[in-house]
């Protein structure tokens, strides 16, 4: 479980946006109990500074009756209500304002956290006042998964991303209170082992792009060193992505992420480490094209749950690290060790 204190820096560089000073005042590590708490808080400081700027216009089509022509003739419900003879007209016509996909689903994630119980009183009522400061004639959209997908295929940038990112997680965390009247429940989604991969993943690579400027920081896709009788059957080996590549001109690092309890597993009374994890590593190194004197290297990343391990191997050539990564410790101690692998 990662404290909240760290959870914020975490979320951060995974949705690739570096902290800003405002908000690491309102995140210290003693203000919150749980991650919604946490999460609201960074929704109500980014709301606002949206309000400030003004929420980004967007075209919407409006169909209405009218007496000068506007926009298309809608010729069929035109001729359907008669309406040629009053010298009027169905027309649809595009509207600029903030009436947009993103700007009603950033209304109706404040308006279910409004709701919550698991939320102070305090910031509740933050909320209520950052509801009133939207535009009375923006609708709130429904909280679903349909809302999220069509928000997200606009590829909103900046703060709106950020802000979206904080409703998906909220989505996800979501449960609906038993006799369902409107209100939600919020799990804590550090439970949550495939979400928290995703995010241990996207937070590695981005902290390093943002932080260091040795090496080139990608994820890249592998081509198998294989031959097959028939060319269409290297379609069906499986793919061979990376969570991180490092490279610069002397040195590639390719850095897997695994988000488990432990680096290590028992066996037959013995403690190892994962297989499927140093395989799937191996098979990386041992496919993977090089520049002439490009130095090639691996490191499986674990979170330090239960144990600390910091291990050094050479498979295939390849000098290989099993190590751990403390999220309990201060921030600072985080991006420091973070840091000192890569040197």
């Amino acid at each position: 479980m990662i404290p909240i204190q760290n959870l914020y820096y975490l979320l951060c560089y995974a949705w690739n946006r570096l902290p800003e000073r405002d908000e690491l005042v309102t995140t210290s590590p003693t203000e919150f109990h749980r991650p919604l708490e946490l999460l609201a808080q960074v929704l109500l400081t980014g709301t606002r500074r949206l309000l400030r700027q003004g929420l980004q216009n967007a075209y919407t089509e409006r169909e209405e009756e009218v007496q000068a022509l506007r926009g298309r003739l809608l010729l069929t419900p035109t001729l359907h209500r008669d309406l040629l003879r009053q010298g009027r007209a169905v027309c649809a016509y595009d509207e600029l304002g903030s009436d947009s996909a993103f700007n009603r689903l950033l209304l109706g994630t404040v308006e279910q956290l409004m709701r919550s119980h698991l939320l102070p009183r305090t910031q509740r009522h933050e909320l209520r006042l950052l509801r009133n400061r939207f535009p009375t004639s923006l609708v709130p959209a429904p909280f679903t998964r349909h809302t999220l997908r069509h928000v997200r295929r606009q590829r909103l940038s900046g703060p709106e991303s950020f802000l979206l990112n904080i409703c998906e997680l909220l989505y996800y965390s979501a449960l609906p209170e038993p006799n369902a009247d409107g209100r939600t429940r919020f799990r804590d989604f550090r439970r949550d082992e495939r979400l928290m991969a995703q995010l241990f993943e996207a937070f590695v690579r981005n902290f390093y792009r943002h932080e260091q400027r040795q090496f080139r920081v990608l994820s890249e896709t592998i081509a198998w060193q294989a031959d097959a009788e028939q060319p269409t059957d290297m379609h069906l080996l499986p793919s061979m992505i990376t969570d991180t590549t490092l490279e610069s001109a002397s040195r590639k690092i390719i850095l897997d992420t695994k988000y488990y309890a432990t680096a290590l597993r028992q066996r037959y009374d013995r403690q190892r480490l994962i297989a499927p994890h140093l395989y799937q590593l191996y098979a990386y190194l041992q496919n993977q094209p090089l520049e002439a004197d490009q130095h090639l290297e691996g490191i499986l990343l674990y979170p330090a749950a239960t144990q600390e391990v910091d291990l050094r191997y050479t498979l295939g050539g390849h000098p290989v690290r099993i190590v751990t990564l403390d999220l309990n410790q201060p921030w600072p101690g985080i991006a420091r060790d973070l840091l000192a692998l890569i040197r």
